[in-house]
């Protein structure tokens, strides 16, 4: 987060005299009440300050840095997952590669009759199965997708920073959000790269702006 001069000068003082009242601050700055009342309010919910009734504002020693990893560390999955994109076991390589081409993602979760996920098909996997002169409409895609339980994971109240651990460790471009009922491993979301930088740039670009 940018601040502003005037930002900047007010920390300085809880700094150096905090706690210090609102009325003191703005007295040390030639200023009224109200106007500081948005600065710090700002700084009082960016976490730079805190309050305490009676007492007055104090520094809470925070830096940016820390404030934003701290933001990070909030963001659940639930928040941020997208639709699946989905084929079904019995559909053929061709339908796959189709699929991918016109949703334009980098992977795809594969179900059975019952809808609970079974697999998981990437670009490489298709690729690989591209490969030679095969008939594409002939080739099932269970048969080249990776089958659970081989398949890494993550839930809707998963934080964002661990799905994307998941992401980075296993070298992949997405994650099945999924929720474990009677009838086996149902798919409900995506967590994919694109998401989790996505996030990362929202949130600088809020913080430069």
């Amino acid at each position: 987060m940018e601040l502003s001069n005037r930002q900047e000068q007010i920390i300085g003082i809880v700094k150096e005299n905090g706690p210090i009242t609102g009325e003191n601050i703005a007295e040390r700055l030639n200023l009224t009440r109200a106007t500081l009342r948005p600065d710090l309010a700002i700084l009082t919910m960016a976490g730079f300050l805190e309050a305490r009734p009676r007492v007055g504002y104090f520094y809470t020693g925070k830096t940016g840095a820390e404030l934003f990893t701290e933001t990070i560390k909030k963001f659940k999955v639930y928040e941020y997952q997208s639709v699946p994109i989905v084929v079904k076991e019995g559909a053929s390589v061709y339908d796959a590669i189709s699929t991918m081409f016109l949703e334009d993602v980098g992977t795809l979760f594969v179900t059975d009759e019952n809808s609970r996920l079974t697999g998981v098909l990437s670009r490489k996997d298709l690729l690989r199965a591209s490969i030679g002169n095969q008939d594409l409409n002939a080739i099932p895609v269970h048969i080249i997708m990776t089958r659970m339980p081989n398949i890494t994971v993550c839930y809707r109240d998963d934080l964002i920073v661990e799905a994307a651990k998941k992401l980075m460790d296993n070298q992949i471009d997405g994650l099945p959000v999924v929720k474990d009922t009677e009838k086996g491993t149902e798919i409900v979301g995506r967590i994919t790269k694109t998401t989790i930088t996505k996030i990362f740039v929202e949130l600088i670009m809020e913080e430069h702006f």
